[in-house]
């Protein structure tokens, strides 16, 4: 079954933790390679910055194959945990989700205007906006 959903991953300093998550690695519960955006991408010229660093990672799986990546991403040795939010869009929701490490787990972050609701199809269920047209409680 087809099933897209985007997560980009921000994290400071988090370049050595990420890369191996930029490599294909069949031990993975999950497959998909995260692809990095350093300062490269913002400059427009293609030419890193003396300093280059990299804070964001984004990743889209085409199927339900992403149930192990929370837990790995909880697992690794971030540098500044208070750092990391992970956005994940699934292809049914109305906008992106945020979860951020509390106490070494990922835990979604309340949204105004939004509420999450089971939905077979997805891992985390469905994220509404309850203030666009047509919404239903």
């Amino acid at each position: 079954m087809s099933r897209l959903t985007e997560v980009i991953v921000l994290a400071r300093e988090a370049e050595a933790v990420m890369a191996p998550l930029t490599r294909p690695d069949q031990d993975r519960e999950w497959h998909q390679c995260f692809t990095r955006i350093d300062d490269t991408f913002f400059a427009g010229g293609g030419v890193p910055s003396e300093d280059e660093q990299c804070y964001v990672w984004v990743i889209q799986f085409e199927r339900i194959n992403w149930t192990g990546l929370f837990a790995h991403l909880e697992s690794l040795p971030w540098p500044e945990p208070w750092s990391v939010q992970v956005l994940v869009r699934d292809e049914e929701d109305d906008c992106f989700g945020l979860w951020m490490l509390y106490d070494g787990k990922l835990t979604e972050v309340p949204l105004p205007r939004t509420r999450r609701e089971p939905f077979s199809y997805t891992i985390n269920g469905v994220l509404s906006r309850t203030d666009r047209p047509g919404y239903r409680e």
